[in-house]
């Protein structure tokens, strides 16, 4: 089976054709670091992790580059206001981001380039739009700073991504008429100083001191190091309209049409708090690590993971208390027998299944409905094989990695050689038929949330759900 992505340039799911043999080049936009990263940061970044490990899965070599944008205006206004400079503040940022997608088990990219490390080039670019015509400087302050914006209408295909048609693109004409466009349609490339800001986000250009407007920063970083025409180009479907339009815009424009920026463009969904977008502007948001203080890490991946990467997911903690006992399900199978060291082979009708699902779009709901049927087949059977065939193809999505005892037994807060010695004690009770003593030292156990599991082969314990 050809592996299908939705392409939301075509409105459809099309097959996929790389632009070399065995190679993909993937650039997913990143964070705009001034904050912790929140939840929906964090389903944009394991939807696309899910994406290059299925593609490295299928044996192609993966060149995936994820931005950071580490100057703009909210991260002037919080640094300021934190007294500190916007280098200070960005790279703690960054840090934090690190710390969080770690946690989440979601693999670094091969590159993360930063924005201020591109400024010559962005100024190239905006130079050669200007040159042909495409792009125009407007005089801001009596110092000679500019700035430079991007004439719409001369790029006639505007709007072929988001749909929107020029006529629908007027609504915000007066806004835009004030700030001094030729048109209320044009987006601005550069934009000149401001006096109150800090030396640190001002940069000498023709067109005086200034910065690069947003959109203009992922055109550059994309093209640097994977080339004026890669394969796939993803982000949030936030960043649809107006972000990627004008991506396509401003790259296309300069090439002349020569060839698209990106073959396939790829958008992950939202996730909603009471039907509404999580998002720091509407200050319904949870951060990355908040959440972490009270779910597992894998749990939290596999909550998101288990919803298609292009439909809306609603976060509430009844929603990750499910999520947790359905991973729980999984590896409790894979404490029941040790698990073998397999290579998957996908002729077997479990691995066939997943990976039909993974080759439709990513289709993890499809793959995880399979990790549950082959969890249980190993509850049946008892099969090494099969134990290590349910861990190598959750593997795939970065599930059950830890030994299942690690993963049972987290969040007890419990003392593990006490409660051993417990069990041990336990034994001996029962040994010596004194069996109201080895109930009491069970519901003693069971208050202080430790679940005992007898066996043919001993008991283990686990945290309580």
């Amino acid at each position: 089976m050809t592996l299908r992505i939705y392409s939301t340039l075509e409105r459809c799911v099309v097959p996929f054709s790389p632009r070399e043999p065995a190679k993909v080049s993937l650039y997913v936009c990143g964070m705009t670091v001034y904050d912790f990263c929140h939840l929906g940061h964090a389903r944009s970044m394991l939807a696309f992790d899910v994406v290059q490990r299925w593609f490295k899965a299928s044996g192609y070599t993966v060149n995936y580059v994820r931005n950071v944008t580490d100057i703009d205006d909210k991260i002037i206004k919080r640094a300021l206001e934190n007294g500190e400079t916007i280098m200070q503040l960005t790279n703690r940022m960054v840090d934090a981001l690190h710390e969080d997608a770690d946690a989440l088990g979601i693999e670094r990219p091969t590159y993360e380039p930063r924005a201020t490390e591109y400024v010559p080039q962005m100024l190239g670019l905006i130079q050669k739009l200007e040159a042909k015509g495409i792009a125009y400087a407007t005089h801001k302050d009596g110092d000679g700073n500019s700035d430079v914006n991007f004439s719409v209408r001369k790029f006639p295909e505007y709007g072929k991504l988001s749909g929107k048609s020029l006529d629908e693109l007027r609504a915000g004409e007066r806004v835009a008429v004030v700030s001094g466009k030729n048109d209320p349609l044009d987006f601005v490339l550069w934009k000149a100083a401001k006096e109150s800001e800090p030396a640190e986000a001002k940069w000498q250009s023709p067109y005086g001191l200034g910065r690069p407007g947003w959109h203009i920063e992922c055109s550059v970083m994309s093209c640097a190091l994977l080339g004026e025409h890669f394969d796939i180009h993803g982000g949030g479907a936030d960043l649809q309209f107006p972000h990627h339009e004008n991506e396509i815009a401003q790259s296309e424009a300069a090439m002349s049409g020569a060839h698209p920026m990106a073959n396939y463009w790829m958008h992950n969904g939202f996730v909603n708090v009471d039907n509404e977008k999580m998002s720091k502007s509407l200050g319904n948001f949870f951060t990355i690590r908040e959440v972490l203080k009270a779910y597992d890490p894998e749990v939290v991946r596999f909550f998101i993971i288990r919803t298609h990467y292009r439909s809306p997911l609603n976060y509430s903690d009844v929603h990750l208390d499910d999520a947790k006992g359905a991973l729980k399900r999984l590896y409790t199978a894979l404490d029941l027998v040790a698990a073998t060291d397999v290579v998957i082979d996908w002729t077997i009708a479990y691995a066939a299944r997943f990976k039909a699902a993974m080759d439709e779009d990513f289709g993890t709901p499809e793959a995880v409905a399979v990790l549950f049927d082959l969890a249980g087949e190993v509850n049946r059977t008892k099969s090494s094989d099969m134990a290590g065939l349910l861990c190598k193809l959750g593997g795939i999505l970065g599930l059950l990695q830890q030994t299942p005892q690690a993963f049972l037994q987290a969040g007890s807060g419990g003392n593990a050689s006490a409660i051993q010695a417990q069990i041990e004690l336990r034994a001996l009770a029962k040994k010596n038929k004194n069996f109201a003593e080895a109930d009491r030292i069970r519901q003693e156990l069971l208050v202080k949330g430790i679940v005992l599991k007898d066996s043919p082969t001993g008991t283990t314990w686990e945290a309580a759900a």
